[in-house]
């Protein structure tokens, strides 16, 4: 076979390893759906729970019905209760499948909001970088918001790194 053909076996066993992902990908989901079902049932609180898949990561959601306030207390401030929760809801998933998992929780739509926000914040910021020639250094931020900035800047043509030590790691714009 010459290089850059791919044989159909090739093929089908990438196919086979893609549904292997996404089958474990819902196992993680649904476990952690039982997760936090127990956690509102705990809490007294009402949500429903959405699972998806998105990339390499399985998504859960807890959504309430638009007037309930309650679920904001499981975001917390600047969504510090939410980081918790996902670790907490990680580990329930690690325990259950003895591998790490890259799951995503969002509640109440808070994720969501954050990353259009930081989609826009990245996609300025590659602007002025590219308006001025020079760096832009960001905020510190979480890993998750860095990520979402790192996306934006790739999206608008520029390239970005991480720097600094946790809590205070940030985005560095770069314009060439």
């Amino acid at each position: 076979m010459t290089e850059g053909t791919t044989s159909a076996a090739e093929t089908g066993s990438a196919a086979a390893d893609s549904d292997t992902l996404l089958a474990r990908l819902e196992q993680e989901g649904e476990i952690a759906a039982d997760y936090l079902e127990g956690l509102l049932d705990i809490a007294d609180l009402d949500g429903d729970i959405d699972m998806d898949v998105e990339g390499d990561r399985a998504l859960v959601s807890i959504v309430g019905d638009g007037s309930d306030r309650t679920l904001q207390r499981l975001v917390g401030q600047d969504g510090e209760v939410l980081e918790a929760l996902q670790e907490l809801t990680r580990l329930a998933v690690h325990r259950e499948t003895g591998e790490r998992s890259r799951l995503m929780l969002d509640i109440a739509g808070f994720r969501a909001r954050k990353r259009e926000e930081l989609a826009e914040l990245g996609a300025q910021a590659a602007e002025e970088a590219k308006r001025t020639g020079g760096p832009v250094k960001l905020r510190p931020m979480t890993p998750f918001e860095r990520k979402v900035v790192h996306d934006a800047v790739a999206a608008a043509g520029l390239r970005s790194e991480s720097e600094g030590e946790e809590p205070q790691r940030c985005v560095v714009v770069l314009a060439s």
